[in-house]
């Protein structure tokens, strides 16, 4: 059982342009949102459920105009769904407890990394830097930038 989950609490508590991404399927701005350009290092979740959804260490300059990453920190969080609003066949990406609408998956990621695109709204994310992971409750998740910082001094 998850212990991430929404709540109407939480959907009170979000803003105008929260609430429109992720309940109602919107796109934000691009290039006009928070974490774009952030590089900072940390875990993004899930702005209604707090469910972990991906990480700085596979986000990447995509310049699509929105944070992209190339894959999910674990995959049961993240639901796709095949998408053919706007006339176009995309594949929709949802948390899984939350159910909030992220953005879209692409195949034109880097290869390297598997070749898929995350390409995900800020307005769905809550960033948590990697020192505030223990006190905000996903300190299992430290081990992975603990094992990046060992394999990058290697």
């Amino acid at each position: 059982m998850s212990n991430y989950r929404k709540t109407p609490e939480a959907v009170a508590r979000l803003t105008p342009e929260q609430f429109r991404v992720t309940q109602q399927a919107a796109t934000e701005r691009p290039f006009d949102n928070l974490y774009n350009a952030n590089q900072a290092p940390g875990l993004y979740v899930d702005i209604v459920s707090g469910e972990p959804l991906f990480t700085s260490l596979d986000k990447f300059e995509s310049a699509c105009g929105w944070p992209s990453f190339t894959r999910p920190v674990q995959n049961e969080h993240v639901i796709e769904n095949h998408d053919d609003s706007l006339g176009m066949a995309r594949t929709e990406v949802r948390s899984r407890d939350g159910d909030s609408h992220l953005g879209h998956v692409f195949p034109d990621g880097p290869r390297a990394s598997g070749g898929r695109r995350y390409c995900i709204n800020s307005a769905s994310l809550r960033f948590i830097r990697v020192d505030q992971l223990e006190s905000e409750g996903y300190g299992e998740y430290r081990k992975l930038f603990d094992a990046d910082q060992q394999e990058s001094a290697s």
